[in-house]
């Protein structure tokens, strides 16, 4: 286990799209975060039933999603490309099934290679089906076993890197997000999953080693992108969700503890913390991801992207052609721009970086965690903290500090309901334990453990 105890990227100057402290170099040549952003295409197939009659149907419909989408960035000049697979549910039951849309996908991407020199690599995304059983089984059985299977048999045949988006912990996350409970939402990010992100990605690694592949990342898609999206239905508040992005950094940087190096999954919008803290690249989604969802970081996400990402877009018919098609097409425009700026020097991209930050942060305090400077802070809190309890308060505190800041001094505009929560989350903080024995024994008994296998995250003996 690496431990983080300063950060990689110190001043927000120096936090930039398409620059990491430690670029990455896939299989077929490609780097990431050596100087360049690159596009991320993620697809996915039209609403249908996948199982063993309808495969047939499933691999024609991959197969003209990857000749189109490498198609179009042959004539567009794309010089790099990563292509995620995020494997539908009985992909990953079924590792044969999953299998057998990897080779495609790996098939005719060494074709373009081969043919037009497009370097590409493939991240394979297997879906945690641990969640499917209730309550789930963290540890052992048959759903983690095919999940694992699905990582080793895509890694020995090429897949370039592994990612997941693991939902250890949201067991009690889901209930303590739609109660606006802090300390639930303390206990699921900063005790429950980390211990089960150590478990899972012990073994990701161990994976990625010995198969040549590369262990890219984990998101917490499943709880601030929960609460985002919450959030934006005016269902929760939007301060409470902001707190929640910055504590889920605490989370998610289990996956680098355990060896992994990036670029982290698109869909975790944390990664801007975590890369401050690691100097790994990054994936990131935002204004490109509104075909998979709606959110309010539409151009502060991409302040220190690595890669830029649509998130995922079905293969159904749009008048400019296939909706796969078309978000290639945007994420190549994109990525010109931002390379563009690049080019220029750091002075120019620093401005488009603000440019693309400082309106968005003005707007939602979503936004203003995801800033440069912010991140930054909440990075360094994080790294300062005795351990992943503690961090975690930090993080919500130094988050809080600054929402509060920023719209004392009219730079952050927030609703009338949303500023009676800086006084709620303060004591809720103030509240808290010191110790995270202390914190255990305050919060455990107050969940549903019906929900899950205490046994399963060390919380109580078999």
């Amino acid at each position: 286990m690496r431990t983080f105890t300063k950060l990689a990227i110190g001043n927000p100057d120096d936090l930039l799209f398409g620059r990491a402290v430690h670029p990455i170099r896939t299989r077929s040549g490609l780097e990431i975060g050596a100087g360049s952003v690159v596009p991320e295409i993620n697809f996915t197939l039209p609403t249908m039933f996948v199982d063993g009659q309808t495969m047939p149907e499933v691999r024609e419909q991959y197969r003209q999603m990857i000749a189109a989408v490498l198609r179009r960035a042959v004539e567009l000049d794309v010089r790099g490309l990563v292509v995620e697979l995020e494997t539908l549910p009985p992909m990953t039951e079924n590792p044969d099934w999953g299998m057998e849309v990897v080779g495609i996908l790996l098939e005719a991407m060494r074709e373009a290679q081969a043919r037009h020199g497009l370097a590409s690599a493939l991240r394979l995304t297997p879906n945690d089906t641990r969640e499917m059983e209730r309550p789930p089984r963290m540890r052992s059985g048959a759903l983690l076993d095919g999940m694992l299977e699905l990582f080793e048999r895509g890694a020995e045949a090429g897949a370039d890197l592994l990612s997941i988006e693991s939902v250890g912990g949201k067991e009690v996350c889901d209930d303590a997000l739609t109660m606006g409970d802090l300390h639930g939402v303390l206990f699921a990010l900063c005790v429950m999953a980390p211990r089960d992100m150590e478990f899972l990605w012990s073994r990701i690694c161990a994976i990625a080693d010995a198969q040549g592949a590369i262990a890219a990342g984990d998101t917490a898609c499943g709880f601030a992108n929960t609460a985002m999206v919450l959030a934006e239905q005016r269902m929760i508040p939007r301060v409470f969700a902001a707190v929640v992005r910055a504590v889920s950094a605490v989370r998610s940087l289990v996956a680098y503890e355990c060896g992994a190096v990036g670029p982290g999954k698109d869909c975790a919008y944390e990664n801007v913390i975590l890369k401050a803290i690691t100097g790994c690249p990054m994936a990131m989604e935002g204004r490109m991801a509104a075909c998979a969802h709606l959110s309010p970081v539409g151009n502060v996400a991409a302040a220190a992207a690595d890669t830029w990402s649509n998130e995922s877009v079905q293969n159904v018919k749009l008048l400019g052609g296939m909706a796969p098609v078309v978000s290639l097409e945007q994420l190549a425009y994109d990525c010109r721009m931002f390379n563009r700026a690049l080019e220029d020097g750091p002075e120019a991209a620093r401005l488009l970086r603000d440019w693309m930050a400082e309106p968005d942060a003005a707007l939602d305090p979503q936004a203003l965690v995801l800033t440069p400077a912010c991140a930054v802070a909440i990075a360094e809190s994080i790294v300062s903290a005795a351990n992943r309890y503690q961090a975690g308060l930090a993080a919500a505190r130094t988050a809080l500090d600054w929402i509060r800041a920023a719209h004392r001094e009219n730079r952050l505009r927030l609703a009338p309901n949303e500023a009676p929560w800086l006084g709620i989350l303060q004591r809720a903080i103030e509240d808290s334990p010191d110790e995270e024995a202390d914190f255990i024994e305050l919060v455990l008994p107050t969940l549903d453990q019906s929900k899950f296998r205490a046994v399963d995250y060390a919380l109580t003996k078999e």
